[in-house]
């Protein structure tokens, strides 16, 4: 994990853009969080929450977590490796685009990459920001989610 980032004002964020992405703590994703997200989401597909039958029936021989498991983690992640110190308010203002692009197995070590592709400042002292967002398994091949997510900062 690398240090937590400090974005003290929209010129610092500003001052960013084209930089290298920022890279999160990482989270094992177990079978009891995936679990504990099913019972909370009221979705309890087989894929995600029965191992016997993933072993069996799954393309992938395990349980999968949600891809909105792991969008949930983005705040978490985000928080891990991005601090906004003096603002008085940083809020998700959504998403401008999501891909769900591989698979991310019961037990799998994830960690996600923030690079920022835009900074926006609505008003003085106030930016809307528009994050690349990676979600990466630890040993896998490519990106388990791309994401391109907004913020609203204000300070």
């Amino acid at each position: 994990m690398s240090s937590i980032k400090q974005f003290d004002s929209v010129q610092c964020l500003s001052s960013f853009l084209g930089q290298p992405a920022i890279i999160s703590e990482t989270v094992v994703i177990d079978q009891e969080m995936i679990d504990r997200f099913a019972q909370l989401t009221l979705d309890s597909q087989w894929i995600h929450v029965d191992p016997e039958r993933a072993k069996l029936e799954s393309p992938y021989g395990d349980t999968i977590a949600h891809g909105f498991l792991l969008l949930s983690l983005l705040s978490h992640w985000q928080t891990s490796c991005i601090a906004f110190p003096g603002a008085t308010m940083a809020l998700n203002y959504g998403f401008d685009k999501i891909r769900f692009t591989a698979p991310v197995l019961s037990g799998s070590r994830v960690s996600a990459k923030f690079a920022l592709l835009q900074v926006d400042e609505t008003r003085p002292g106030q930016a809307r920001c528009s994050w690349n967002v990676t979600v990466d398994v630890q040993g896998a091949p490519q990106p388990s989610v791309h994401a391109e997510w907004v913020i609203m900062v204000k300070y």
